[in-house]
């Protein structure tokens, strides 16, 4: 019994002490000129929660003006004034902190038509655009379809945001040099890309489908670097890490073993803030200036599979995208 005592005070400590580094590791992460992003505009989706919100709560501290496309509005705004009440609390505010610099717009990437409502509005109001974070996802959700009949995770992950992408792409080319950051996972490793059911009626397997909506934004990703050489609009890939956020509510975790499973997310799992580290990095370092269609983890570039680097299937997903989502050549 002392033994086992004496081996779970360790633990704690241990975790503990892990916890508190990485609170002070969060905090230097926190650095950087605040007038980094003075005068650049951003558009991240899904910003009202989770790496979405870290996102843009450390993009309004370097100066950015940060618009928040999301689909609860309500939530949006709940999230908006938090941010703004953050900011002023931290003295990081200007005379336009509160007035301007923080604008919430409905996006629903589960509607096709939610995203040319949300991008005409956008191309009418905005003068430029230089930075696109495409950042909200849904993770292993129930199969369900969206507004127009897509599988979910494959339609809002990829389908949603490709169809924001290129709409807004000449905004991007005339805001030069502007930056487009994609939010993938590594779990990109276990996903395929099959033609024959992207929609996946035959069958649905909602972790591969999930791993499937990633990998598809890595090619998405690289296509499109591609197809964007020398404009001076760049366009880079990501995976954040395992993050403590709400992308993981349709997982169900036993009642009893829940105890064990925040402990072990308490200790390993990297806070909003820390996942949300390269995504900020990816939109406002200069290191990053001029490179395009690389993947990155903890601010580094890293390297990928071969299927995420097949060119061939890279384009036959675009093509294939671009029926989908009724983008006329």
């Amino acid at each position: 019994m002392a033994v086992a005592l004496l081996a779970a005070l360790g633990g704690a400590l241990w975790l503990a002490a892990r916890r508190f580094s990485g609170l002070r590791g969060q905090r230097r992460q926190g650095g950087g000129d605040p007038g980094l992003m003075h005068g650049k505009t951003v558009l991240i989706t899904g910003a009202n929660s989770g790496l979405g919100r870290a996102t843009a709560a450390e993009l309004l501290r370097l100066g950015a003006r940060v618009i928040m496309g999301c689909r609860d509005r309500a939530r949006a705004e709940e999230a908006a004034g938090q941010l703004r009440q953050e900011l002023c609390q931290a003295g990081d505010s200007g005379p336009d902190a509160t007035d301007g610099q923080l604008v919430v717009k409905e996006l629903d990437l589960a509607s096709l038509r939610s995203v040319r409502a949300f991008c005409q509005e956008l191309l009418q109001e905005e003068p430029r655009l230089d930075v696109l974070i495409n950042n909200a996802g849904v993770f292993q959700c129930p199969y369900t379809k969206t507004e127009d009949g897509f599988e979910m995770q494959f339609g809002v992950n990829h389908l949603g945001h490709f169809l924001l992408t290129n709409l807004l792409l000449g905004l991007l080319k005339s805001s030069a040099p502007s930056r487009i950051v994609v939010v993938s996972s590594k779990l990109y490793k276990y996903g395929d890309i099959n033609f024959e059911d992207l929609n996946s009626e035959q069958s649905y397997n909602k972790s591969f489908c999930y791993s499937r909506s990633k990998l598809a934004n890595i090619l998405f990703t690289r296509e499109l670097a591609r197809r964007l050489e020398g404009t001076n609009v760049t366009v880079n890939v990501l995976h954040p890490g395992i993050v403590q956020t709400n992308l993981g509510r349709h997982i169900h975790i036993p009642l009893l073993a829940r105890p064990l499973f925040n402990l072990v997310s308490w200790a390993f799992f990297k806070t909003p803030l820390e996942g949300a580290q390269t995504s900020i990095y990816l939109a406002s370092s200069p290191d990053v200036e001029g490179v395009s269609g690389r993947y990155f983890g903890d601010c580094k570039e890293e390297e990928l599979l071969p299927k995420a680097m097949d060119e061939s299937v890279a384009r036959k997903l675009w093509d294939i995208s671009e029926v989908m989502v009724g983008i006329l050549k």
